[in-house]
């Protein structure tokens, strides 16, 4: 105290406050003149420290604010509230955030909710079948949960009892696990047991039939299942759907369907115990000491640059090699691929250097955690200039011990399903290209509250990018680009768009918004208007 004091004498010195020539200190003696100035002193004191109490008051407000949770009464129409997490702090508790903004999605406490339970009305109540539907779950496991979704819908639809479905091992990761390797098979028939009919197998008297093999139109309504393939499967008793994805319009159908959807994807489909509770160690060895993490969808895998023809950053040698593998993939129609081209449209999967660079232009530091989400990254560089910027990075094999990962030895969609499930939980979800992974994953973020998820607007920022690279940009203009370019780009509530055509329009996994995501907003105006 004695040194402030002085301090704050010397600094009234210093502005003239004693000199006996002003017209404060005139007439008085040097004893009043030196209260006066430690009175002074004090009011000045007094004064700072209201105002940075008053601050303080309002950040803790702030924060008491961001972290209620609206309670909801019992019998309540709308179902329970979303947990809109205007931070992901609330669920998992952290520390040493210097940005919040970076790990805190600003949403309207309450607006949102969970509107996918079923009504009396979705129940079922018939005893009969159309017959038997038999499902050959294609692609790769996210893939085909999402077509596994659609088609306990399409079940419903034709009042079909459903097979469990055989998944495919053929595809690039030829991953031989069944159904009740990778799901809770006996949760799934559990939770939708009041919608659709779900056995193990065929009943005895019919496994000697042929089943009619037939691979349903894409993007379709159900009016096209209920007058095209219902006859067929009376008809035949059986029919084997060769193909699951993209088989049912994401808009334009009755809202009971698109509940069943996310009872499917987001109840039923839970993952088999070995699984969850790997994740659930990885993600509280992630969680070490109360840091949040960053789940990074690095989609920069051999199958994927071979398929989209895309090369930045690569070798002569490896483009040539990913272009010989494309041909030999028989169903990838186009062989002939501008990789300039469709990168300066937005249409690759961001390099490891051009992710790494995105992060660091967003504000996250060095020190941030990052687990990917995806299988070996290609090239000869690898992670190499991510892991330069972000050294604290992770994945299964990192975290897991030898002895926990066993199990899932050449079990990849085993293992994509545990990173779906920690890229689920994450305090921050990044993905480099719109595969099924991101739009499964972004989806459910979206059901669970919208929790943050950066979709990188990536045709405005490669052009970004080559003007870094080349000289054009200074570092803080093209920083301060990318932040206002993502700004909105988080995963905030938008509602889906219908378009003309299905594969155009976002996918209803990607967003299930509406269809089981409600506004009260929406639904007080609707009110008022009638």
């Amino acid at each position: 105290m004695a040194r402030r004091r002085a301090f704050d004498k010397q600094d009234v010195e210093r502005q003239g406050l004693f000199r006996k020539s002003g017209l404060f200190w005139q007439g008085r003696s040097p004893r009043a003149m030196f209260r006066r100035a430690v009175f002074l002193v004090m009011i000045a004191l007094a004064s700072a420290t209201f105002f940075v109490k008053f601050a303080l008051i309002r950040d803790l407000e702030r924060l008491e604010e961001l972290d209620s949770r609206r309670e909801v009464k019992e019998g309540d129409p709308s179902s329970y509230i979303v947990t809109i997490r205007v931070d992901e702090v609330r669920k998992h508790p952290v520390k040493n955030i210097l940005d919040p903004g970076l790990w805190m999605q600003q949403i309207d406490e309450g607006r949102y909710y969970k509107c996918f339970k079923r009504t009396q009305n979705d129940i079922r109540n018939v005893t009969e079948t159309n017959g038997y539907i038999q499902v050959h779950a294609n692609g790769g496991l996210n893939q085909m949960k999402i077509g596994i979704s659609d088609m306990v819908a399409i079940a419903k639809i034709m009042n079909a009892t459903l097979v469990l479905p055989s998944l495919d091992s053929s595809s690039f990761w030829t991953d031989r696990s069944d159904f009740k390797d990778i799901f809770n098979w006996r949760h799934f028939m559990d939770v939708l047991q009041d919608d659709v009919a779900i056995v193990e197998e065929l009943p005895p008297h019919l496994k000697s039939l042929t089943p009619l093999r037939k691979p349903p139109i894409s993007w379709s309504k159900p009016s096209y299942y209920r007058n095209v393939m219902l006859p067929l499967l009376r008809q035949n008793k059986v029919i084997k759907f060769t193909h699951s994805d993209s088989r049912l319009a994401n808009n334009g159908i009755a809202g009971w369907i698109q509940r069943l959807r996310c009872r499917a994807m987001y109840e039923a489909l839970r993952f088999s115990e070995p699984i969850e509770d790997l994740a659930n160690t990885l993600i509280a060895r992630l969680r070490r000491d109360d840091e949040p993490y960053v789940a990074l969808h690095l989609r920069y895998e051999k199958d994927m640059l071979a398929f989209t023809g895309c090369s930045h950053g690569l070798t002569t040698h490896e483009a040539e090699e990913l272009q010989r593998m494309r041909y030999r993939v028989k169903h990838w129609k186009v062989k002939e691929i501008d990789a300039k081209m469709r990168r300066r449209r937005g249409e690759c999967p961001m390099t490891p250097r051009e992710t790494a660079v995105l992060l660091e232009a967003l504000g996250f530091p060095p020190s941030t955690r990052i687990y990917i989400v995806a299988g070996k990254i290609y090239g000869q560089n690898g992670t190499r200039d991510l892991r330069e910027k972000f050294p604290n990075l992770h994945d299964h094999a990192s975290l897991a011990t030898e002895e926990e990962l066993r199990r899932f030895e050449g079990r990849q969609n085993q293992l994509a399903a545990l990173d779906y499930l920690i890229a689920l939980e994450s305090n921050v979800f990044v993905y480099t290209y719109d595969g099924n992974m991101a739009k499964a994953v972004q989806g459910h973020r979206k059901f669970e509250g919208f929790r943050k998820t950066i979709s990188p607007s990536k045709r405005k920022f490669v052009r970004l990018m080559d003007g870094l690279d080349s000289g054009n940009i200074t570092w803080d203009e093209f920083s301060k680009k990318v932040k206002s370019i993502h700004s909105n780009l988080t995963g905030l509530p938008s509602m889906r768009q219908p378009r003309n055509a299905g594969r155009l329009e976002e996918n209803f996994y990607a967003n299930p918004f509406p269809g089981c995501i409600c506004d009260k907003l929406d639904e007080q105006a609707r009110q008022e208007r009638r």
